[in-house]
C-alpha cells in the first residue's frame, strides 16, 4: 500500500521533470541550418512570426517558443527589420536577435538633384520603405514642422543628398527625419541669410541652380544669372521649375503647352521664384547661391554636354541659341553623361 501511494506520489514529479527537460532541450536545440537572414515584417503579429521560424526550422517548437516569449516578456517587443540569424543560434538566442538585435542595414545613395517622387522610387526599390509612404510622409504636417517653413507643401528641398543605411521596411517617417536631420547638420555652420533671400528661398533656388548644370564648377556662375535676373524682376523662364510643377503627369517630353500652363512652379508665367525648392541641392548648389559669381550675364543656352554659353544681351543669347540649338550638328552626338568632372 505504501508503495502504491509513493507511486501516486512521484509519478506527476517524475512527469513534470520530463516535461521541463524536453521544454528546456527545445529552448537549447540549436538551429543546424546555414546562416539565414530572417525578415520581420512591419506590423506583423508575433504568431505570424512564429508560424515562419518554425516552418523554416529556425525554432524548434512553435508552440514553445511561444510559451518562452510569453514567459520572458517579450511577446510584443519583436522589431522590424531584418535580421542575420547564425547557425547554432537556438531558441534563446534567437529571441534576443529579434527583440534586441540590430537588424541588418540597406546602403543606399540619394544622388544630387533628385526630388521626392524619384528618392521614392529609390528607396522603394532597395526595399526601404515604399513609394507611396515616403511622399505621403514627405508632405505631412508632422516633417514640415522639422523643417519651419509653414506654408510649404512638403519637405522638398530638405532631403539631404548622400549615402545613407536603413533597416529595409523602415518607417516612411523615420527616414525622412534622417535625410532632414543631416542636411541641418551640412548645413550649420553656412549663414543661410547672407544674401538677401530668405533661407527657405536659398534652398529653393539652390534646387533650381543643381537642375540646370551637370557642370559643378558653372553653379555660381548659374546662380548669378538668376540673381540678375530676380534684381531686374525677370521671369527665371526655367525648365526644370516648369516640369517640377507638372511631375505627376509628366511623360518626359516638355512642350509648348506645358509653358502656358499656369502652376506655382512655372517660372515662364510667374515672377519671382516658384513655390518651394524643385529637387534636394547639393551643399556646393546651396554655397553657389550664397556665394554667387559676380557678372552682369542674365542668359545662358546649353551647348548639349552639361556646360552652357552666358550672355549679357538678348542678342548674344540668340547667337549661342542659333549655334548651339538650331544647328544640328552641335547636338548630334552630345550628352552631359559625358561631362568631365
Amino acid at each position: 500500500m505504501a508503495n502504491k501511494k509513493a507511486i501516486i506520489i512521484i509519478a506527476p514529479v517524475v512527469l513534470v521533470l520530463l516535461i521541463a527537460i524536453y521544454v528546456i532541450k527545445q529552448v537549447y536545440t540549436p538551429y543546424e541550418g546555414q546562416e539565414v537572414k530572417f525578415n520581420v515584417r512591419k506590423g506583423e503579429a508575433f504568431s505570424s512570426v512564429n508560424h515562419r521560424l518554425s516552418k523554416d526550422h529556425i525554432v524548434a517548437s512553435a508552440r514553445i517558443f511561444h510559451y518562452y516569449s510569453k514567459l520572458n516578456g517579450k511577446m510584443d517587443q519583436l522589431k522590424a527589420g531584418t535580421y542575420l540569424i547564425p547557425t547554432g543560434a537556438n531558441m534563446s538566442a534567437v529571441l534576443t536577435i529579434l527583440t534586441e538585435g540590430v537588424p541588418i542595414l540597406t546602403k543606399v545613395t540619394i544622388p544630387e538633384g533628385k526630388n521626392m517622387f524619384e528618392i521614392g522610387k529609390i528607396l522603394e526599390e532597395a526595399g526601404i520603405t515604399s513609394y507611396a509612404d515616403f511622399v505621403k510622409a514627405c508632405r505631412s504636417a508632422d516633417m514640415i514642422k522639422k523643417i519651419k517653413v509653414e506654408d510649404a507643401p512638403s519637405v522638398e528641398g530638405y532631403l539631404f543628398p548622400e549615402t545613407y543605411k536603413f533597416a529595409p521596411n523602415s518607417r516612411a517617417s523615420e527616414v525622412v527625419s534622417a535625410m532632414i536631420g543631416l542636411f541641418y547638420k551640412k548645413t550649420q555652420e553656412l549663414e543661410m541669410e547672407e544674401t538677401y533671400l530668405t533661407a527657405h528661398e536659398v534652398v529653393t533656388l539652390a534646387s533650381i541652380v543643381e537642375k540646370e548644370t551637370g557642370a559643378k564648377w558653372e553653379r555660381p556662375t548659374i546662380a548669378g544669372v538668376y540673381l540678375n535676373r530676380l534684381k531686374l524682376k525677370m521671369r527665371l523662364q526655367a525648365d526644370p521649375t516648369t516640369i517640377y510643377g507638372i511631375w505627376e503627369t509628366y511623360d518626359g517630353n516638355l512642350r509648348s503647352k506645358h509653358l502656358t500652363q499656369k502652376t506655382p512652379y512655372n517660372t515662364y508665367k510667374m515672377t519671382g521664384l516658384p513655390l518651394g525648392p524643385i529637387a534636394n541641392p547639393s551643399l556646393a548648389a546651396i554655397k553657389a547661391v550664397l556665394t554667387p559669381e559676380e557678372h552682369d550675364y542674365i542668359y545662358f543656352v546649353s551647348k548639349n554636354d552639361g556646360t552652357h554659353v552666358f550672355s549679357s544681351s538678348y542678342k548674344d543669347h540668340q547667337k549661342a541659341v542659333d549655334f548651339w540649338q538650331k544647328n544640328r550638328a552641335n547636338r548630334q552626338g552630345k550628352s552631359w553623361r559625358d561631362l568631365k568632372q
